[in-house]
């Protein structure tokens, strides 16, 4: 069985400088790119994280490293990376939701210094698994882990980079049905199947291959589909919201945390975890739903910590 509170995370996909534009006409640089998010939301719920990336040697990668590194992510060191670092510009509106612009490459080394010690799961999503041509290369590196590992999959779809949903579509399914776990979100859905109902969509996938297919709504809460064909539903805590920007990525981290401590994690659980109790998802939905929140109740992606989850910390609007 593999140890809840032991073993390593890996996450593969893009971190970059978010160019934040404020309604206000302020503007800031900071930390972010959606696989990053989540190795950063793992590392401070105490999680051992390494972050598979494609970082350039200037001021802006150091700023990343920086910031992920503090949060106890260690961020492999690879034997080739890109001339500048990627950069998405977020537009915020007047009600904090962000909008995003890209001047970035995507790709990965060929070599990098990864520790010996199978990862209990593997993590990917967004920019990385589609834009060539690193998205192949995740692909296959995702497959070869299966043996060991738990593989979970976050869509985090971005519609300004990756161009017509029925090109982006077979992308998505194939990875859902390499993956474990799926945490989509609605508006990704309605890009991509518009005018199919997300349950459908969700159930559609949970059985083809991953033991549970997660849908959240924002601030609405969340639902989920098991590979056994039970269907959850979990609400989300009211807050005063300053950005939505990082919250689902904060939900995805705390989506595999949660199933890391019930020790469903690594490839020799994944029976178990196919036939996970209703009990065991809802309460880990409701510690994701707490955790996102809080991210979206302060700016940037800035999730939690595990003190910060303490049943007597308030964040209840």
């Amino acid at each position: 069985m593999s140890d809840s509170t032991h073993g390593r995370a890996l996450v593969i996909g893009e971190a970059l400088v978010d160019a934040v534009r404020r309604p206000d006409g302020s503007r800031e640089e900071l930390p972010g790119g959606s696989p990053a998010n989540v190795a950063l939301g793992l590392a401070r719920l105490g999680r051992r994280v390494d972050l598979l990336t494609w970082l350039g040697p200037d001021a802006r990668g150091d700023l990343v490293r920086a910031h992920l590194e503090s949060a106890g992510v260690t961020v492999l060191r690879g034997d080739r990376s890109p001339a500048t670092t990627p950069v998405a510009t977020a537009h915020l509106d007047a009600a904090g939701v962000a909008t995003y612009e890209f001047d970035l490459e995507w790709d990965l080394p060929s070599t990098w210094d990864e520790a010996d010690d199978d990862a209990l799961v593997v993590h990917t999503g967004s920019i990385a698994t589609v834009l060539t041509p690193g998205a192949p290369r995740v692909a296959e590196l995702l497959e070869s882990r299966r043996a060991v590992s738990t593989l979970t999959y976050d869509p985090n779809l971005r519609p300004a980079l990756m161009g017509d949903p029925a090109d982006v579509l077979p992308v998505v399914e194939r990875l859902v049905r390499a993956a474990d776990v799926v945490k989509v979100s609605d508006e990704d859905l309605a890009w991509l199947l518009p005018g199919v109902a997300p349950a459908e969509i969700a159930e559609t996938w949970s059985r083809s291959g991953p033991a549970l297919v997660v849908v959240t709504h924002g601030g609405e809460g969340a639902f989920a589909t098991t590979s056994a064909g039970a269907r959850l539903t979990v609400t989300a805590p009211r807050v005063t919201v300053a950005d939505t920007v990082g919250a689902g990525d904060s939900f995805m981290g705390g989506l595999i945390d949660g199933l890391w401590t019930a020790g469903l994690l690594g490839a020799d659980r994944r029976g178990a975890l196919h036939d996970v109790s209703s009990a065991t998802v809802e309460q880990v939905l409701a510690r994701c739903a707490r955790i996102a929140a809080i991210t979206v109740s302060r700016p940037g992606a800035n999730p939690p910590s595990t003190q910060e989850l303490d049943p007597t910390t308030e964040v209840t609007a």
